[in-house]
């Protein structure tokens, strides 16, 4: 056969090939992605699976699928090179006829927040690169990084702290209706505390144990504030990110030890939690509780708060003053305290709350001062 004859053969090929793959390349393709965790903690891995099949008999030679990707969820390599700028996840694959590939990739979380991805540009085409056809598909999933949680040790706290053993005792009062099952008598307990069935039972003295019941609750607040006018952007948001992860780990302190605790600031959700096209919007309230879940409800809240704010923060404690709140001790985590925001804690002391003020960054400005001396 002559070689010219070859070439046009080849050509025509090369064109019916390329023809079949533009119609039919992303026919019968199927794609599926999730992190196999819903949540952790800044600095943790992150399991995502991919999974992609082709269920048609023509194979796919080549299938790339790119994803814009937070620069907050990074793989390894990324994390000890440095880069955190590359905003597309991008994978290769290759299909036989009804093959399903799966794939796994290690991320970190390495800041707090709730990380959404929702499409996927799936591109493939002829091998010899004749012609390529686009689509998108949807994947939503969705992993909320928690902020990172500190030693108590390391949080500025004053020394005269209602978190010591003396205060929680103030703190948590025993409740004569609540039930907690029965112990052994001990010196000094009340005779109409005996349980005389137990008594009798055991042949030792029993006494009915009571539960506790808490008069006080206790608020962690954070204020976004470095300016009044929240038209303004936020000056020092590592210095608010620094609060927030204080906050969690007070938090997760706290109700350890069994005290009612809440979480509140002056910012608000992310989409979809809050719908950002609102004039005013919603602030940020945990209630405070302190069943097994609430710290789960409060790490949870503080990831997905947007580094912005709803109002400034003597608008937030109005709030609280408007509503009459009382029997609550507040602790609030602040850049700078204001003589404005004076006005509204003294009100709220005088509504027979206690409130304790920590300005961020002092730490990190007397260490300063030491290694300067």
């Amino acid at each position: 056969m002559n070689i010219a004859w070859i070439i046009v053969v080849l050509l025509i090929i090369i064109f019916l090939q390329g023809m079949l793959y533009s119609k039919f390349g992303l026919k019968g393709i199927t794609y599926q992605r999730a992190f196999k965790q819903d949540a952790v903690f800044e600095g943790e891995t992150i399991e995502m699976v991919d999974e992609i099949a082709n269920k048609k008999l023509l194979p796919i030679p080549w299938i790339r699928l790119e994803s814009k990707m937070s620069p907050y969820l990074i793989t390894q390599s990324e994390k000890e090179q440095q880069k955190q700028g590359e905003m597309f996840h991008r994978t290769l694959f290759s299909l036989l006829p009804y093959q399903k590939v799966t794939r796994r990739h290690r991320l970190i979380g390495t800041k707090r927040g709730y990380y959404q991805l929702n499409t996927v540009s799936v591109t493939t085409g002829d091998g010899v690169g004749f012609g390529e056809v686009f689509d998108s598909f949807e994947a939503s999933t969705a992993v909320t990084v928690y902020p990172k949680l500190v030693p108590l040790d390391d949080i500025p706290l004053p020394s005269h702290s209602w978190l010591g053993d003396i205060t929680v005792k103030r703190w948590i009062v025993e409740d004569p209706f609540l039930q907690a099952g029965i112990r052994e008598y001990q010196q000094g307990d009340p005779l109409n505390s005996i349980n005389w069935k137990a008594t009798a039972r055991t042949q030792s003295l029993q006494i009915n144990k009571k539960d506790f019941t808490a008069d006080h609750h206790l608020m962690i607040y954070v204020n976004f504030d470095t300016n009044e006018d929240i038209r303004m952007p936020i000056e020092q948001p590592e210095m608010v990110e620094k609060g927030l992860s204080y906050a969690a780990s007070l938090a997760n302190y706290a109700i350890e030890q069994g005290i009612s605790t809440g979480f509140g600031c002056n910012g608000y959700f992310v989409e979809p939690f809050t719908n950002t096209t609102e004039r005013i919007k919603p602030s940020v309230r945990v209630e405070p509780s302190n069943s097994g879940q609430q710290i789960a409800y409060i790490l949870d809240a503080i990831a997905k708060v947007k580094m912005d704010r709803s109002r400034n923060f003597r608008a937030f404690l109005q709030e609280d003053i408007d509503q009459g709140l009382t029997k609550t001790d507040m602790i609030i985590f602040a850049i700078r305290r204001t003589e404005k925001m004076e006005k509204q804690i003294a009100q709220l002391e005088s509504l027979g709350n206690a409130v304790e003020v920590v300005i961020i960054g002092e730490e990190q400005e007397k260490g300063e001062e030491a290694d300067a001396s």
